[in-house]
């Protein structure tokens, strides 16, 4: 399982220009192996930056990117091996499709690995079934696909190289919710069955809830906080103030505990709230006495 760290990274665009555009302000960070973690944050405050220095598209202007202990830019040359570890999803992938057919499309990255044969294959079989694509798409042309099944297709494509941190920036961003269950439904399992370290970017506190072990808060080019999801959620009042949302039922817990009903700070799932709300219910409390009439 591999883990990836920022080490005092600073990132500045236009630098050319007098004072640039600082995207990253001085950021350490740790990812531990396994798990999912969920990154969010305003727009603009520093969130695909990141990402994008995980993979080595950028290069920090101070500070470090780690990958199991080796700075990734201590050898310039080999930074494409990097790219291959900590596969990238961009943001409506779909676009990113070129070849005839799925198939080929799926088998890019590997090929660029140097594998072929049966191998090749193999992979581009597993990838594409994990993804939630099924194996008669694959020598269908990416165009004919839903949008749903391009992003898919897509997210393949990485699997296919059987990176050991896959990093997605908004997964499921135009889909509808039944499309969003199945691309992130289909991430979390495959993170669970391979142990691959998941990130993923998105701006939907649900989603963050629903498929995240912990999160990331960017703010203000920074990391605001990094904590399990309940113990993030539960601090909803901070995420608010820098301009965040906070899943629905954590707001509707808060104003359950403003009337008496006190179910805990930590609400952020519905299925969790239904426990708590019913554990709440089997708690004696004490009766009120009507007062007698004179």
């Amino acid at each position: 399982m591999a883990k990836i760290e920022l080490k005092n990274v600073s990132f500045t665009y236009n630098k050319a220009v007098a004072g640039g555009t600082k995207a990253l302000d001085n950021v350490s960070l740790t990812i531990e192996g396994g798990g999912i973690t969920g990154l969010i944050g305003h727009t603009g405050s520093g969130k695909s930056t990141l990402v994008q220095l995980l993979n080595g598209l950028l290069k920090p202007d101070e500070g470090e990117v780690i990958l199991d202990g080796v700075n990734i830019w201590a050898e310039p040359k080999k930074i494409r091996d990097v790219r291959f570890r900590a596969g990238l999803v961009m943001q409506y992938p779909e676009y990113q499709l070129f070849a005839e057919t799925v198939g080929e499309d799926i088998a890019f990255g590997p090929k660029n690995m140097g594998i072929t044969g049966d191998e090749l294959a193999e992979r581009v079989k597993k990838s594409a079934e994990f993804a939630g694509l099924p194996e008669k798409y694959l020598e269908k042309s990416p165009f004919e696909l839903s949008g749903g099944q391009k992003r898919r297709a897509a997210l393949a494509g990485v699997i296919a190289m059987n990176p050991e941190i896959l990093i997605l920036d908004e997964p499921a961003a135009g889909l509808d919710p039944s499309g969003r269950r199945d691309i992130l439904g289909g991430i979390k399992k495959f993170s669970r069955a391979s142990g691959t370290t998941v990130i993923i970017v998105s701006h939907s506190m649900e989603d963050m809830a629903m498929y995240c072990d912990d999160v990331v808060v960017m703010a203000n080019s920074r990391v605001l906080m990094h904590k399990p999801c309940a113990d993030v959620f539960s601090e909803y009042r901070e995420l608010i103030a820098v301009g965040l949302d906070v899943p629905q039922i954590t707001r509707v817990a808060s104003a359950l505990r403003d009337q008496g009903i006190d179910i805990g700070e930590d609400i952020y799932t519905v299925d969790y709230a239904a426990g708590m709300i019913e554990e709440f219910m089997k708690t004696p409390r004490p009766r009120i006495k009507e007062e007698k009439q004179v």
